[in-house]
């Protein structure tokens, strides 16, 4: 929504010269076209044939309109599971914004890969378990396997995504200050404040390709589909026994599942059951994208 605020904003400044009834024509189309999206997605609510997925337009390699993100193949997988035909409600937005505004909304009734812990919404059995990986060219003399490799001292520069598990332990390791230039670059500078900056993964990858960065450490779902494409390149999952200076655990590993509204029991009962005979599916989808993955733990 925000951009698309931005965008009227601008055109208001270009029109202005047009008059007050160009501006309201403008503010009218865009009114239209999103009570129209509205109005199919609440059409489809009342069809118990259909599934929606709340889906991001453009966040590859999880998930874009043309269907090619690995999270719309787990869709369609999970639709044909429960025997229903998926229908996707596509946001301008990132995916971290689904919860608030689409599937609060009633806008959709599916969330694809969220971490099984997310109280904000009721998540099915995990379907698998995702890491973090540090990614390095082949050829590299580094040797790093974990964060208590003594080679990771001796990378230079560093990509990793803020606000991660990865940001901790290049704290940790007093790497923060050498290589935060060096992140923000990898954004243009691009300012954080009041907005999600995301670094595309497919850049972070590049620039190890490029020998522009010694190392990147990045979430296997989001950097898997680039690395795979790139022959000089390698990813190493990250043990998961990191701690903090102070004793506290890292993770690293995280079950990935299904979410719906907390309200939605029936359709979450629908997902549980169909999950045994879609996950080999899942798995193939998986293995496709060239995401290491692991079994679920076990609930404690």
């Amino acid at each position: 929504m925000a951009l698309k605020f931005e965008f009227a904003s601008k055109a208001s400044r270009v029109l202005q010269f047009a008059g007050a009834l160009g501006i309201s024509l403008v503010a009218l189309s865009f009114s239209n076209a999103s009570k129209s999206d509205e109005a199919k997605s609440s059409a489809a609510a009342a069809d118990p044939t259909v599934l929606r997925v709340c889906a991001a337009a453009k966040e590859l390699p999880y998930s874009a309109d043309d269907e090619s993100g690995f999270e719309n193949k787990i869709a369609k997988a999970l639709a044909e599971g429960i025997g229903r035909k998926v229908q996707f409600v596509w946001s301008e937005k990132p995916a971290i914004y689904a919860v608030r505004d689409q599937l609060d909304k009633n806008l959709c009734d599916v969330i694809i890969g969220t971490d099984t812990s997310d109280e904000r919404v009721l998540t099915s059995k995990p379907y698998y378990r995702a890491a973090y990986v540090f990614i390095q060219r082949k050829d590299s003399p580094l040797k790093i396997d974990s964060f208590d490799s003594p080679d990771i001292l001796k990378a230079h520069p560093i990509g990793f995504v803020q606000g991660t598990p990865a940001e901790t332990m290049i704290t940790k390791l007093d790497l923060y200050n050498d290589n935060i230039n060096y992140v923000s670059s990898l954004t243009n500078f691009k300012d954080k404040r009041n907005s999600y900056t995301r670094i595309p993964p497919e850049r972070m990858v590049g620039e190890v390709s490029s020998q522009k960065s010694e190392l990147a450490i990045g979430f296997a779902p989001e950097v898997a589909r680039y690395v795979k494409a790139d022959p000089s390149l390698k990813l190493t999952v990250i043990p998961d026994n990191n701690v903090r200076d102070d004793g506290m655990r890292v993770p690293f590993h995280f079950d990935q599942s299904f979410a719906v509204r907390k309200d939605d029991k029936d359709l979450m009962a629908s997902i549980n059951t169909a999950l045994p005979t879609v996950q080999k599916k899942i798995d193939e989808i998986l293995k496709d994208e060239g995401i290491p993955f692991e079994a679920p733990q076990p609930p404690t």
